[in-house]
């Protein structure tokens, strides 16, 4: 009757263990900054992992044009492009966590 039971307990323990490692992982991807530039590097933007931007750095040739449109474009597509890489790094932390777990095809926790 009660067999299950440890069986349970262990996919609760397991569980809490994961818990724990995706704490740790939150807290790592607050630390890990990644860079998305544009215009070979005119315009770069330095963000969390998270995707929280920390810095924005424009090149002083670009400000000599005067088009200020040109400025706006880059800056976003280098935003996009740290989206894309804060992303990309969440999702590489996250498999590192679930690697060797036991998950059903398709489960994605990042």
């Amino acid at each position: 009757m009660f067999k299950g039971l440890g069986n349970m307990a262990g996919m609760m323990k397991q569980m809490q263990e994961m818990q724990s490692k995706m704490a740790e992982v939150q807290d790592r991807l607050d630390d890990i900054e990644v860079i998305g530039s544009a215009a070979a590097g005119l315009v770069q933007i330095t963000a969390s992992a998270k995707g929280e931007v920390k810095q924005c750095r424009i090149d002083p040739s670009l400000l000599a044009d005067g088009d200020i449109s040109i400025i706006e474009d880059l800056v976003v597509a280098a935003v996009n492009d740290v989206r894309e890489k804060a992303a990309s790094k969440t999702q590489e932390e996250m498999a590192e966590l679930t690697k060797g777990l036991p998950l059903p095809p398709g489960f994605n926790l990042g």
